[in-house]
């Protein structure tokens, strides 16, 4: 064989003496083939560089075997251990991932749900419940399969997996009060464009007016993801009158901020101010004090809403909607 041209499905049979339709069953269907037949197809694969033409599987199969996500940031961890726990899912399955970002700005999302289209995804992850009209347009034209994740109601218009962000937002605040805080400030993302924030931020004030505390839109920041952003917002909080006795932040990173700023002034933590987090990352455990937080099972999340996608693609007709639960873990910090 010619070392100057990429090696073909023929080269494979011929270096691994079976058929190309065993060659094709292998790269396709690998549980159909006996293993001995499979290791040496695949051991020929190795050997000589072979990458399936996928443009050529998809006209030949009406798939591409892989699946589109759009999220809006890599910049954030929870992202990060969801999609990796979706991913996880989808290579179990054979299919790949195409991965595109937002930047939370909703024509971008639409612009790159349009482009995985073009590549040809058999189906598609969107965060949230709040999408460009043209996006759902799309999908339903070219009935492809998709799943909105992150986020969970009872009744969704479409397939959505997540966490129940209202009910969430409420835990925090509702355990502050029950150790006796009544001035309770609060440190959140941006909600703009941001339906998960805009749950959590209305569970928070419900939860108060039902308590009949009294909250000020000056305890209440909204701010950039960033440790450094939630330094800023706690120092903001403390210098209001009253000072909060409590904090509730909305992301672990925030949190952080929060409890470094308090660390670097002399307040004490919880002693003078109690915090509490969202997401409940890995960090969050290993901070001194130990930070409590909101748990979010981001590996259930993840590889339930790939599941939905694999079923769905499969014609399984999976449940429309999935909540996972989440729980606060008690720490030094509150």
């Amino acid at each position: 064989m010619s070392t100057h041209r990429p090696a073909t499905q023929s080269d494979v049979a011929k270096a691994a003496g079976v058929s190309t339709a065993t060659v094709s069953r292998v790269l396709n269907q690998p549980d159909s083939v006996r293993p001995a037949q499979r290791e040496k197809v695949e051991t020929a694969i190795h050997a000589l560089n072979y990458v399936a033409d996928a443009a050529a599987r998809t006209l030949a199969s009406k798939r591409s075997a892989s699946i589109g996500a759009v999220i809006p940031t890599l910049a954030h961890d929870i992202f990060a251990h969801g999609i990796s726990a979706f991913e996880n899912t989808l290579k179990q399955a054979n299919y790949s991932l195409l991965l595109a970002t937002s930047d939370y700005d909703l024509n971008q999302e639409l612009a790159q749900v349009r482009t995985l289209i073009e590549r040809g995804v058999d189906g598609i992850l969107l965060v949230g419940q709040i999408h460009h009209p043209q996006v759902y347009e799309l999908l339903r034209q070219r009935q492809i399969p998709f799943v909105e994740s992150w986020a969970y109601r009872s009744d969704p218009d479409y397939p959505c997996v997540g966490i129940e962000n209202y009910q969430a937002g409420r835990l925090a605040p509702l355990y502050l009060i029950d150790q006796g805080h009544q001035h309770i400030g609060v440190i959140s993302g941006l909600a703009k464009a941001n339906d998960r924030v805009q749950a959590r931020l209305k569970g928070f004030r419900d939860v108060i007016n039902e308590n009949n505390l009294i909250l000020t839109e000056s305890n209440i920041i909204e701010c950039e993801f960033g440790v450094q952003a939630g330094r800023h917002a706690c120092r903001q909080l403390l210098s209001t009158q009253p000072r909060p006795s409590a904090i509730v932040c909305y992301n672990d990173v925030l949190a952080t901020g929060a409890l470094l700023e308090c660390l670097a002034t002399g307040i004490k933590v919880p002693s003078e101010v109690a915090i509490i987090g969202f997401d409940d990352l890995p960090l969050s455990a290993n901070l001194f004090p130990s930070l409590t937080s909101v748990r979010i099972p981001f590996d259930q999340m993840g590889s339930h809403a790939a599941q939905f996608l694999l079923d769905e693609i499969a014609g399984k007709a999976p449940s429309k909607n999935t909540q996972v639960e989440v729980k606060l873990v008690i720490r030094q910090s509150a």
